[in-house]
Order: structure tokens, then C-alpha cells, then sequence
């Protein structure tokens, strides 16, 4: 998997707004903008292992190979 794919990061960027966006609007506390960066940073992160194992999978798949 390449980390500096066009469409990898177009993802992840979009994923990081959207989860910055949830938690920070709908967050009263005096620390939210904290809490807003560090879930969408951490989102991001299992974002990108989640994808990281799903091309390991696809790549290992011999079930698809019937020709």
C-alpha cells in the first residue's frame, strides 16, 4: 500500500474534517478543540491501519486466481 496515494490521502483528509467537525460543534467543554484534534488525528490513524491490513489481505487472496 502506498501511504502518498492521491486517493489515501483525499481520504484521510476527508475523514479528519469530518470527525474534527462532529466533535468539535457538538462539544461544550473548555477543551474541545483537544478533544476534536485528537479524535480525528486518532481516527485517521486506525483509518489507515484498517486500509493497511485490507491490501495485505487482497494481496495474500489466492481464491480469486481460478483461471
Amino acid at each position: 500500500m502506498m501511504i502518498k496515494n492521491p486517493k489515501y490521502i483525499l481520504i484521510a483528509a476527508i475523514t479528519f474534517i469530518i470527525i474534527f467537525l462532529m466533535n468539535y460543534i457538538g462539544n461544550d467543554s473548555p477543551d474541545k478543540l483537544y478533544r476534536a484534534l485528537l479524535t480525528a488525528f486518532s481516527a485517521v490513524i486506525g483509518l489507515g491501519i484498517g486500509m493497511w491490513i485490507y491490501s495485505k489481505r487482497d494481496q495474500n487472496d489466492e481464491r480469486n486466481n481460478f483461471d
